[in-house]
């Protein structure tokens, strides 16, 4: 199996938080309609961020929100980090795909993903009227282009009374990433951040997730990598464990995306150039990019006390601390 988690230097993928704005005002999103950060950096400033990343290896320039697409200086740094012999891929809601910012897109064969969360009713009503509408019109559009590469998922409860966590809307998900040639299918767990936070009753039971990640392996079975599900999930591991997944270690070590990887295993650069160790944690900085390069970000993130501690399972403590999958699932840091 290739690894999809590990490019020229450590990380394959090194993302890039654009801005916080965005029009939509998601249940399991951590950042409120239109409330872009105050001390985003501007062209300029963020061009350094790219020739950074690209110094520290990476073969992905991956920029997420918010909404992408609505920063304005977007198409111009979409060309710099091409310009850098860097992959650029771009997640988005798709309700900004204009003309203008879809012949950017094409001209430079930057990977699309589209954040969908079911079938319309349930995804409007996370996302907002229209939003389903919206994203399947940017499937078409970058899937006559070749573009579109993965549809995003996020598990939530509509209300605190319906169960809309079902394996038929995951599928639906699946089914659309069928009919517009997306590779992948990403499924993410709910991760309280933020003002999420204040949404925690529409996040899934543990009755729910035991049986959605119970469906979603029977799904993946079923549609055997056409397109290919995965989990961004840790919990997700132990269930693949128990079923029986064929060649367990090598889907764990080398493609399963869902271990927690605040222990010195990711990075990512916020709007303002500081680097946190998980995009759902914005309470750890490591340092800033502007005086101090990735390189050395990451070093110091391999030896810190917190790394150490976080990746030692001797220190999980409660339920976690004496289950018999911890190795392979550990939690998620950022929930606990």
């Amino acid at each position: 199996m290739v690894n999809i988690l590990r490019g020229k230097g450590p990380l394959f993928i090194l993302p890039w938080r654009c801005t916080q704005a965005c029009t939509s005002n998601c249940l399991h999103c951590g950042f409120a309609s239109n409330s872009p950060a105050p001390d985003a950096l501007g062209t300029e400033e963020t061009k350094r961020i790219v020739d950074e990343i690209h110094d520290f290896g990476a073969t992905y320039f991956g920029i997420s929100g918010g909404e992408p697409l609505q920063r304005k200086d977007l198409p111009e740094i979409i060309g710099y980090a091409k310009n850098t012999g860097m992959n650029v891929s771009v997640i988005t809601n798709g309700c900004f795909l204009d003309d203008k910012t879809f012949d950017n897109l094409v001209r430079h064969e930057v990977r699309v993903s589209i954040s969908v969360d079911g079938p319309k009713e349930i995804n409007d009503a996370i996302r907002g009227k229209g939003a389903y509408t919206k994203a399947v019109s940017a499937m078409e559009k970058t899937s006559k282009a070749g573009l579109l590469d993965c549809l995003v998922a996020t598990l939530a409860n509509v209300d605190t009374t319906r169960n809309n966590v079902t394996s038929e809307d995951m599928e639906h998900i699946i089914k659309l990433a069928e009919e517009y040639g997306a590779r992948w299918v990403v499924i993410h767990g709910f991760i309280p951040f933020n003002r999420t936070k204040e949404h925690l009753a529409k996040a899934p039971s543990p009755e729910q997730y035991e049986k959605i990640w119970n469906q979603v392996y029977d799904l993946r079975l079923k549609y055997k990598g056409k397109p290919e599900v995965n989990v961004y999930c840790p919990f997700f591991a132990r269930v693949a464990k128990q079923r029986g997944l064929p060649d367990f270690n090598d889907w764990f070590n080398n493609f399963f995306l869902g271990k927690c990887s605040i222990a010195g295993k990711y990075m990512s650069v916020i709007e303002n150039g500081d680097v946190i160790p998980c995009s759902f944690n914005d309470r750890i900085r490591l340092g800033n990019v502007q005086n101090k390069p990735l390189n050395q970000v990451w070093d110091q993130l391999q030896t810190s006390e917190l790394t150490l501690k976080l990746r030692d399972r001797n220190n999980l403590k409660g339920k976690c601390g004496v289950c018999e999958y911890r190795e392979i699932c550990g939690g998620c840091r950022t929930r606990a």
